[in-house]
């Protein structure tokens, strides 16, 4: 399950009412708020949810539960220290990877990925195993499981697809991944119980009690479980260890031991089943993907938030129309059978959905990268809150464990707004974080965003010229400098007054000056009392006429940077921006008029 950051959740009491509590956090540390912002923290000898207070940096009950007024000088939000809170990441994150010397001979790992066996292609059966409590029980059914896992052309409540075709459609049919559904079985305890006591090996035991064979969940016939799954009645309970999580276990019955598990809730009723979160923790156990989100930012570093489904792209469409995993994911899972490299100049096409192809550009850094994919608002992409081309900055030595609030990730979206929203945790996404229509640059070395390597340096990409979202995006890639033209103009007819007169042109490509042409055309009767300046956009100034062509009528100018000194010192400028026209008529007695001007520039 990716991370909570501020919802508004249900919990129950064991000696009280239910209570309504802010969430943030995810699997491996939380932290809790009531309604005013005072931390909370559960009380198990009194089965209520009392005021935190902070001693030696970690939070105990201050024994003051949260229905009465809170200890006197207690301050809102409170935090653990970054010292508490990285041990307590670290305490909980180790259970996610195999002790290393019991199972290196069963490893098959690959970079940037977490420790541990891995399943990525072929046929695997998991095992999903339905649980209830002594006191809360389930009105789902064992057949709606199974659809929502396997069944094909599955849309109930509004799902995309099912878990299997998720994972087929994602992995360009490299992985059938399908499960078989059993129990329900039933605990010994109440739910509360086992917020602090894992249930997983109780709920196995039952399970093998009442006949399941484990041996059908041994596809390598390596003697482990290839996949489990346990599936909890009730609402989801984000807290301790029924927060959904995926782990590892090492359980053995007979010949056969288990791996890594997920553990999940099914809702209250069949109207709740929604793939998100089941299809993000089965990254977690069957591909070994981390999180894509900075852990150790607790209150934020949403990463590639909802644009992945292993940052909060889990909760797209409140969890029925999942995000696919990013590009970066699926090329280290091995399902991207095509690598384009556009380290070539060139203009290139992207296909949305083409799960199987990925678009790399290197770099001298052997493990920095970029990555380009078409994440218009279509399929999986559908929930997206905007549409266009996405560009990943990839750098695999960079971890997104805990970094005591870093916001360095091993990939991230460059966010076409120039906006740092998702690291800085203002938002999950937004429109403007991908690039839709650009006419001319999008990025390169000096735009914002930038393709600047981590240590500043330029990395050589460039894209400009991307078409329309759509099925296909289009974009022309250049190492070095691209080249261009663009005319603006501006048909005036306004007099000249005294105080002289100002025309502006805008120009919204992006670029430096490599050639410059003006033309300009004035009716008056003498155009030796005018004056005739160009602005650019960052203030330089060139005239372009002065007081020239005694007795003449009327100027038809054309100034050029090949021929004109002042137009030729612009050259190098940045073309983005107001380029600004002064008229000025020096002598009073005359009245002239600015029919139209115009402007084009090479870039």
């Amino acid at each position: 399950m990716s991370f909570i950051f501020g919802e508004h959740l249900t919990f129950s009491q064991g000696r009280g009412r239910e209570v309504q509590l802010t969430v943030y956090g995810d699997e491996f540390y939380a932290r809790y708020e009531d309604s005013e912002g005072y931390s909370v923290v559960y009380d198990s000898d009194m089965g209520l949810y009392c005021y935190a207070q902070r001693v030696s940096g970690e939070f105990v009950s201050s024994g003051i539960d949260i229905s009465k007024s809170p200890p006197p000088g207690l301050r809102r939000h409170l935090k653990e220290s970054e010292e508490v809170r990285g041990r307590k990441f670290a305490e909980r994150y180790s259970r996610m990877c195999p002790p290393t010397s019991a199972f290196r001979p069963r490893m098959r790992t690959f970079k940037a990925a977490m420790e541990g066996r891995r399943l990525c292609e072929g046929e695997v059966l998991g095992l999903a195993v339905l649980v209830e409590f002594k006191d809360v029980k389930s009105n789902v059914r064992r057949g709606d499981v199974e659809a929502m896992l396997n069944g094909k052309d599955y849309h109930e409540n509004g799902n995309f697809c099912s878990v299997r075709e998720y994972f087929r459609l994602i992995s360009g049919g490299k992985l059938d991944y399908r499960n078989q559904v059993a129990g329900p079985v039933t605990l010994s305890r109440s739910r509360q119980h086992y917020t602090e006591k894992l249930l997983v090996k109780e709920a196995l035991d039952l399970a093998v009690r009442e006949g399941l064979d484990l041996h059908s969940f041994d596809s390598r016939a390596e003697g482990v479980v290839d996949a489990m799954s346990f599936l909890y009645a009730g609402q989801t309970q984000y807290l301790g260890e029924l927060w959904p999580h995926s782990q590892f276990i090492d359980l053995d019955y007979g010949d056969i031991s288990t791996c890594f598990y997920t553990l999940s809730s099914l809702g209250r009723s069949r109207e709740e089943l929604s793939i998100g979160t089941f299809c993000h923790e089965s990254g977690h156990m069957l591909c070994r993907w981390p999180d894509l989100y900075g852990y150790g930012n607790r209150d934020g570093g949403f990463g590639l938030g909802c644009f992945c489904l292993m940052s909060a792209g889990s909760h797209n469409d409140e969890g029925r129309t999942p995000s696919p995993a990013c590009a970066f994911l699926r090329e280290l899972a091995g399902w991207c059978e095509r690598r384009i490299l556009l380290n070539q100049p060139g203009r290139y096409e992207a296909g949305h959905g083409d799960y199987s192809t990925a678009f790399v550009y290197e770099t001298e850094n052997i493990n920095e990268y970029f990555l380009v994919e078409n994440r218009s608002a279509l399929g999986l992409d559908a929930a997206l809150p905007d549409s266009g081309l996405a560009v990943y900055h990839c750098d695999c030595p960079v971890s997104d464990e805990w970094q005591g609030g870093g916001a360095d990730y091993r990939c991230c979206l460059l966010q076409a707004d120039g906006s740092l929203d998702l690291e800085t945790s203002r938002s999950l996404g937004d429109r403007g974080d991908l690039f839709g229509r650009v006419a001319g640059v999008a990025l390169s070395h000096d735009t914002l965003p930038s393709s600047l390597l981590r240590d500043g340096s330029d990395s050589g990409l460039i894209i400009s010229d991307i078409s329309e979202p759509g099925r296909v995006i289009a974009f022309v890639v250049g190492r070095g400098e691209e080249r261009g033209a663009v005319r603006e103009s501006a048909a005036l007819d306004e007099p000249i007054p005294a105080s002289g007169l100002s025309s502006a042109i805008a120009v919204r490509q992006e670029g430096r000056v490599a050639h410059l042409v003006v033309e300009v055309e004035i009716v008056h009767s003498n155009i030796s009392n005018l004056r005739v300046d160009l602005a650019s956009p960052e203030g330089k100034r060139a005239v372009l006429h002065n007081r020239t062509g005694i007795g003449r009528r009327d100027l038809h100018g054309r100034y050029s940077s090949a021929s004109k000194a002042s137009l030729a010192a612009m050259r190098g400028q940045p073309m983005r921006g107001q380029w600004t026209l002064r008229v000025l008529d020096l002598a009073s007695a005359e009245r002239g008029r600015l029919k139209s001007w115009s402007i084009e520039i090479q870039y």
